[in-house]
């Protein structure tokens, strides 16, 4: 297996870190790795925030899902899509019957800081650097929006935490859905009923009864833990409230 391979193969998520900064060469590599992402048509529709101070870590740690271990990684990487700056440049340059930024716009430019947040997330593992992707970043916009300083067409679409391996550490590996269930052919295939069943069979084997959700079966289970949870019904209305700025302006124009 060739270094990039087993640099994908070796990743697992990162909780807890060494407690030494990040040196300056090796943010730096990271950052110059992650500029060298795909990205549409050579726009670059991202920006990336390097978060170091310790109180606004601690503020991230509660807004995103209350969790302590985002106040202590070293290093905190917001991946911003961002139309502001290329909407600014063509206000700059009197562009003509110019509209306002859309939902394409924006779905484009979180195609954009995902693919550069995992091009960090390689590079970072390459120097011994663990990370963490943090989804609930999209949560609480308005409080995340004045916390970063976001403007209108900006949205942060994903955080990462990262930090070095602490000494003696034994990564733990997750399974990963087998490929049958997630690779199809040509067109998509609706898996029946017997196939979900034999998909989900290891994860259901750790359905315990005696659960605080009072679920059943491990579908329940997760549905109330993640799909049905507090948090996702907040990060959707977060992203409501973020679409008005992306959308609500073209209705008014239409």
């Amino acid at each position: 297996m060739n270094p990039v391979l087993e640099t994908i193969h070796s990743r697992t998520s990162l909780r807890r870190y060494k407690d030494t900064a990040i040196r300056d060469d090796d943010l730096q590599t990271i950052l110059d790795a992650t500029l060298r992402a795909p990205t549409a048509g050579n726009m670059m529709l991202y920006s990336i925030l390097t978060i170091k101070d310790q109180a606004v870590k601690i503020t991230l740690s509660k807004t995103c899902d209350n969790q302590p271990f985002i106040a202590r990684a070293p290093l905190v990487l917001v991946f911003l899509a961002d139309y502001q700056r290329w909407f600014d440049y063509y206000r700059l340059s009197d562009v003509e019957d110019l509209r306002e930024p859309d939902v394409g716009d924006l779905l484009l430019a979180i195609d954009d800081a995902l693919i550069a947040a995992q091009t960090a997330v390689l590079a970072a593992e390459s120097l011994g650097i663990g990370t963490c992707y943090i989804g609930d970043i999209m949560e609480n916009y308005e409080a995340h929006r004045e916390l970063l300083g976001l403007p209108d067409y900006v949205f942060p679409a994903a955080m990462l935490t990262l930090g070095y391996y602490p000494d003696n550490y034994e990564p733990k590996f997750r399974n990963r859905y087998d490929q049958e269930y997630i690779v199809h052919n040509e067109k998509y295939r609706h898996l029946n009923d017997a196939e979900l069943k034999a998909m989900f069979a290891s994860l259901e084997k750790e359905f315990s009864p005696n659960n605080k959700f009072g679920a059943k079966n491990m579908g329940q289970f997760t549905y109330a833990r993640k799909t049905g949870s507090e948090f996702a019904r907040e990060m959707s209305r977060s992203i409501r409230a973020a679409l008005e700025n992306w959308q609500g302006r073209q209705a008014e124009k239409q």
